[in-house]
């Protein structure tokens, strides 16, 4: 089978190989990829930014679609021909996370899913919703279940509440659309002009310019009328958490999922506490979570918002485009182009 394999670190390392096509063992199902996505994560284990710990050669990526090719000789749920999609935290099916539901990550302690064929245990697929084709299905195992856990299993939107969302990258985009469709308003944020017009055309109702107000907490309370808002997901970490603390109001949720500015937070004890704010690191989402989510993104017609879609022989040319910021959504790979 065709594949990507990362045999140092560094974006040129990451070459189309040939490779052995694996065979599932009896409680395991190969997958035939059609479209992996891309996250900040897969950019910052391919150079070395995350950890320098990981065995090479790998096949990189964690977030995957595609369609059951075989199945083990006690696999049930699946057959042939199911469209699939591959859930990250392999061991957590539902409830809350321990150290065992996290033993295993897609793309981390497993081969990745930048190849033609990849073995998945059974109990760590869900089922493609009908609307969405295998390229916007590849968008949802990360940055959807992550916004879909934040929102609604830990903060618990309701209609009416108010949610801000940070940015135009994967988890923020999912953020705004499951915050519509579960009723609450929401209030986004970017740097770029022409992306906070998508974001309204997206159905943001109200947007804010970071690069124009730095201290955006201010227009966040300004537009809330010194509410602050019920729920933030903070994308960057360092250079933002201030900010998200203070745009929250009282007894806000804060999810903490993002380090691309810096993991180490400078945090404001005296808003945290005198406003009973509640912060929440946590990494993607349950199986639960994802067939919720799953469910939801077909009944309500969503589609991810995809920036652009790169064959796989222009895979240097996709990490790059990712680590380069230069995004509005998705970026995807394209494993049969």
């Amino acid at each position: 089978m065709k594949a990507i394999q990362q045999i140092a670190f560094g974006l040129e390392s990451l070459q189309l190989t040939d490779l052995p096509t694996p065979t599932p063992a009896a409680n395991e199902v190969l997958v035939k990829i059609e479209a992996v996505a891309l996250n900040y994560l897969d950019v910052a284990l391919a150079t070395g930014t995350y950890s320098k710990e990981l065995p090479l050669p790998r096949i990189p990526t964690s977030d995957g679609a595609g369609i059951v090719a075989a199945v083990g000789d006690k696999v049930s749920k699946w057959q042939p021909g199911d469209r699939v999609m591959i859930q990250y935290n392999q061991l957590w099916q539902r409830g809350l996370a321990t150290p065992a539901t996290n033993h295993i990550r897609t793309g981390v302690s497993t081969p990745g899913l930048l190849a033609e064929y990849a073995v998945i245990p059974e109990y760590a697929l869900v089922r493609t919703p009908a609307n969405l084709t295998s390229a916007e299905a590849a968008t949802l195992p990360v940055a959807g279940v992550t916004a879909w856990t934040g929102l609604m299993s830990y903060a618990n939107i309701q209609p009416g509440q108010t949610v801000l969302t940070q940015g135009t990258g994967g988890v923020s985009l999912f953020a705004l659309q499951i915050a519509l469709a579960a009723g609450a308003r929401v209030i986004a944020t970017s740097s770029n002009p022409a992306k906070l017009e998508k974001l309204k055309q997206l159905g943001a109702h109200e947007v804010i310019d970071y690069k124009q107000h730095p201290n955006w907490h201010e227009e966040v309370s300004r537009l809330t009328n010194g509410e602050g808002v019920h729920a933030t997901l903070d994308i960057a970490g360092a250079a933002t958490i201030v900010n998200s603390v203070k745009s929250a109001g009282y007894n806000g949720f804060v999810g903490l999922v993002g380090f691309i500015a810096g993991a180490q937070l400078p945090l404001d004890l005296f808003t945290i506490v005198g406003n009973y704010i509640r912060l929440q690191g946590y990494s993607v989402g349950s199986v639960q979570s994802f067939e919720a989510l799953a469910a939801a993104v077909a009944l309500n017609n969503i589609h991810p918002v995809i920036d652009r879609i790169f064959p796989v022989s222009e895979v240097q040319e996709a990490f790059r485009h990712m680590g380069s910021g230069n995004y509005f959504g998705k970026v995807v790979i394209d494993m049969n182009a």
